[in-house]
C-alpha cells in the first residue's frame, strides 16, 4: 500500500498543472475513482496554490493512516511544525464529526508515527464554504494543538503563527514520509483494518521494543502450511500477557487463511459474547460506512451476516458439531480464550440441562479437538491463551488441553512456548509428562510477552501483577517508570474521577467506568452493577447516545470488557476485594452482608476479575475507591481505608484529596 499518492515542494507544486497532480492522485488510488472525489481533489489542487503560494512548505495528499484506514486529505510540512489538513469542500459549517476526525489524526500521528512523535502538529479543519474563524493557536502539553478552524483564507496566517512557536530543528520531508509508523490499534480497529485487506504488518508495531507480530503470523502459518503439507494435525497454543496482542495475531490468522475460491475456510471463535457481538456490530457498520463513503449502499444485516463466518461463538460451532458427525469446512479454527473452555463437570451439566444430553462424558476441550479430528488429513488448531484471565465458574484452564490431547488424540502434534510452564499458566502442576515430548515443538515466537494495548507503556501490565500479588517494592518501582507516560491517579471523589476522564480524551478517544460484578455496594454512587449495560451501544456508539460508555452513567464489568479495551478508565474498587495492610481478603455480597470466599477457584476469580479491569485502559486511569460510611455497616471506612491506603504506599498519586 502507498504511503501517500502525491508529494512535492511548494515550488514544483505551484507550476505543476492540476491534470498532472490529479493524475498521480488517480493513478494511486485503490478503490473505483467517484466523480465526487475527482471533484473534490481539483478543488484542494486549485485552493492550496492559491493558499500556499507565498508559504515555503512541502505538500502531500492521501497520507496512510492505516490503524484507522484512512488517509490524511493533505499534509503539510513547512519548518518544524506537521499540519494535518481535512477538506470538507462545499460544508457551510464545522461538524463536531469532521473536529473529531481531524483532531484523531494528529493524535494518530503524535502517538505512533515516529518521526512525529517530538514535533508539533497542528490539525486544521477546511470547510470552503464556512465562515472564516480567527487564528487561536493553542498547544497541548504533547505539542497537538486545538483544532483550528478555516474556510482556507486564514491558512497561511496559521501556518506562520505555528512557524513563530516551532520547536526543534526542520523536518527533513523523506524522514518524515517513510518514518516508521509503530501503530497499536484497539482490537476494534484492527478487525475493520484486517477486514479491509491490510495486513498484521500495516496495523502492527514493529519496533524492538515489542515482540513483532508478523513473526508470530509467521510461525504459526508455517505450523499451518506444514500440518496441509503433510496431512497432519496439529495444535498451537499461543501465550501473552494481557494486552500482548494474542486476539489480533487469531483474527489476523482466521482472516489471511480464508480463502473461498481454494475451499479453505478458517474461522475466530470466542466464547466471550461481548467481544463477538461487538467486534460483529463494528465489522457490519464499518463496511455499510465505507460502502457510502464510495457512494453505494449496504444494508447492515447483509453485512453482519458476512461478519458472522469470519468471527463466531465458539458455543454456536459447538452447537453445530452437536448435530452432525460430519467434519466442519473449517481446517484453521482459531479459539480465543481458550483457557476459558470448560471443565468436564461443567460442560456435562450444560448439556445435561440445556441439550437434553444425560450422558455427555467429554469437556469442552476434548469435544472441539474431537470435532477438528474428523478431518481425514489435515487441520490446525490454534489457541490463544491468556495467563490470569479465568474468571468464571467452570473455566478448564490450560491443563484440560494438554490432558484431553494426552487421553484422546495422541496423533496431534502439539506446539508451544516454553513460557507456558509458567505459574500463572500452569498455576505450579506439570502440562504434561515424558511420554508427550516426542510430538511436543517449542518455539518462542509463540509467546508475546510485552503489552502493546497500553501503548504509552509496556510496563502496566507488570505493575497491575504486582499490585494484585501484593509485591510492594517492585510495584513501587513500575509505578514510577509509567506514571509520566501513562498516568495512574486515585481518588475517593467519583465526580472528580469522571472530570479527568472527560478532561484526558480527545477526538474520538474512548473512556468509561469499569467494576467487578460483585461490586454490590457501590450502588450509593450510582454505580449499579447490576443495571446491565449492551455493549454494543457502550462501546460502539458516540458521546450524544446516553448508552455508550461516554455518559459514563452504565458501568461496565469484566465479563463485558474482557478481551476489548478503551483508552481512558476509571475502576470502581469495592469491598469485594479488600486489603488488610497486608493483604488481599476476598468477599462476596449475599443478601444483607458480605460473606467470607473460601472456595480457590472463586478466589482466583476474583483477582482475575480486578486483572481484567486494571488492564482496560490504553493511556491512563484512574481509581477509585469509596470513602466508607459510618451509617452503613456494608460500607464502613475500614472496608476501603486500607485498600486505599495500599495504593497510596505504592506512590499512587491522589486527585482531589
Amino acid at each position: 500500500m502507498s504511503r501517500f499518492y502525491y508529494k512535492n515542494n511548494i515550488t514544483g507544486f505551484l507550476v505543476e498543472p492540476t491534470g498532472s497532480i490529479l493524475g498521480e492522485l488517480v493513478a494511486n488510488h485503490e478503490f473505483a475513482l467517484e466523480e465526487q472525489q475527482r471533484n473534490s481533489w481539483i478543488t484542494q489542487i486549485d485552493l492550496l496554490k492559491v493558499l500556499l503560494k507565498d508559504t515555503a512548505c512541502e505538500v502531500i495528499f492521501e497520507y496512510s493512516i492505516p490503524r484507522m484506514g484512512k488517509r490524511i486529505d493533505c499534509v503539510i510540512i513547512s519548518g518544524a511544525t506537521i499540519f494535518s489538513v481535512e477538506f470538507k469542500i462545499g460544508a457551510q459549517s464545522y461538524e463536531n464529526h469532521a473536529i473529531t476526525q481531524v483532531t484523531d489524526y494528529a493524535l494518530d500521528l503524535k502517538n505512533f508515527h515516529e518521526q512525529s512523535h517530538k514535533r508539533n502538529i497542528v490539525p486544521i479543519l477546511i470547510c470552503t464554504k464556512a465562515a472564516d474563524q480567527t487564528p487561536l493557536l493553542e498547544f497541548y502539553s504533547d505539542g497537538i494543538a486545538k483544532t483550528l478552524l478555516t474556510n482556507g483564507q486564514s491558512l497561511a496566517n496559521i501556518i506562520s503563527l505555528a512557524q513563530s512557536q516551532s520547536v526543534g530543528c526542520e523536518i527533513i520531508s523523506s524522514d518524515w514520509l517513510y518514518s516508521i509508523y509503530k501503530p497499536t490499534p484497539t482490537i476494534i480497529e484492527a478487525a475493520q483494518a484486517l477486514y479491509r485487506g491490510h495486513n498484521v504488518k500495516e496495523i502492527s508495531r514493529s519496533d524492538s521494543g515489542a515482540i513483532n507480530l508478523s513473526k508470530t503470523a509467521k510461525a504459526i502459518s508455517e505450523i499451518i502450511n506444514n500440518s496441509k503439507r503433510n496431512g497432519i494435525k496439529s495444535i498451537c497454543f499461543l501465550t501473552g500477557v494481557p494486552g500482548a496482542g494474542k486476539t489480533l495475531a487469531g483474527l489476523n490468522l482466521a482472516n489471511s487463511w480464508h480463502n473461498e475460491e481454494e475451499s479453505e475456510h478458517a474461522v475466530f471463535l470466542s466464547g466471550n459474547g461481548p467481544l463477538v457481538d461487538v467486534l460483529r456490530e463494528a465489522l457490519a457498520r464499518n463496511e455499510v460506512e465505507t460502502a457510502r463513503e464510495n457512494g453505494e449502499k449496504k444494508k447492515k444485516s447483509s453485512t453482519i451476516s458476512k461478519a458472522k463466518a469470519f468471527i463466531q461463538n465458539i458455543h454456536h460451532f459447538r452447537d453445530d458439531a452437536l448435530e452432525s458427525t460430519k467434519a466442519p469446512i473449517e481446517r484453521v479454527v482459531v479459539f480465543d480464550e481458550a483457557q476459558r473452555a470448560w471443565t468436564l463437570k461443567q460442560t456435562a451439566s450444560f448439556m445435561k440441562t440445556k441439550k437434553g444430553m444425560i450422558d455427555f462424558n467429554q469437556s469442552e476441550p476434548e469435544f472441539l479437538i474431537g470435532v477438528m479430528d474428523r478431518h481425514s488429513d489435515w487441520a490446525t488448531i490454534i489457541c490463544l491463551i491468556g495467563g490470569g484471565q479465568e474468571i468464571n465458574t467452570g473455566e478448564a484452564g490450560l491443563h484440560e488441553w494438554f490432558s484431553s490431547l494426552k487421553r484422546s488424540y495422541p496423533n496431534w502434534n502439539i506446539h508451544i512456548s516454553s513460557k507456558i510452564t509458567d505459574f500463572e499458566y500452569t498455576q505450579g502442576t506439570a502440562l504434561y509428562d515424558e511420554s508427550d515430548i516426542g510430538r511436543i515443538h517449542t518455539n518462542d515466537d509463540l509467546h508475546l510477552s510485552v503489552s502493546v494495548r497500553s501503548f504509552r507503556s509496556e510496563k502496566v501490565a507488570a505493575f497491575v501483577k504486582a499490585v494484585l500479588d501484593c509485591d510492594s517494592e517492585t510495584a513501587k518501582d513500575l509505578y514510577s517508570e509509567v506514571q509520566s507516560s501513562y498516568p495512574i491517579f486515585i481518588t475517593r471523589n467519583i465526580s472528580c474521577a469522571k472530570s479527568w476522564l472527560r478532561s484526558k480524551a480527545r477526538g474520538s478517544e474512548r473512556y468509561g467506568l469499569l467494576a467487578s460484578s460483585g461490586a454490590i455496594r457501590l450502588k450509593p454512587f450510582a454505580i449499579n452493577i447490576k443495571n446491565s449495560i449492551d455493549p454494543i451501544n457502550w462501546f460502539l456508539n458516540d458521546d450524544k447516545d446516553i448508552r455508550s460508555s461516554y455518559f459514563l452513567e452504565d458501568v461496565a464489568t469484566e465479563f463485558d470488557v474482557q478481551g476489548l479495551e478503551l483508552d481512558w478508565t476509571c475502576v470502581a474498587w469495592d469491598a469485594d476485594l479488600r486489603h488488610n495492610g497486608t493483604e488481599w481478603l476476598r468477599r462476596s455480597f449475599r443478601g444483607a452482608k458480605w460473606q467470607v470466599i473460601n472456595d480457590e477457584d472463586a478466589k482466583r476469580y476474583l483477582k482475575n476479575a480486578y486483572r481484567v479491569l486494571l488492564t482496560r485502559a490504553r493511556q491512563g486511569m484512574v481509581i477509585f475507591v469509596p470513602n466508607g460510611s459510618s451509617e452503613d455497616e456494608t460500607r464502613p471506612h475500614s472496608f476501603y481505608d486500607e485498600t486505599f491506603n495500599y495504593l497510596r504506599t505504592l506512590g499512587v498519586v491522589e486527585i482531589c484529596a
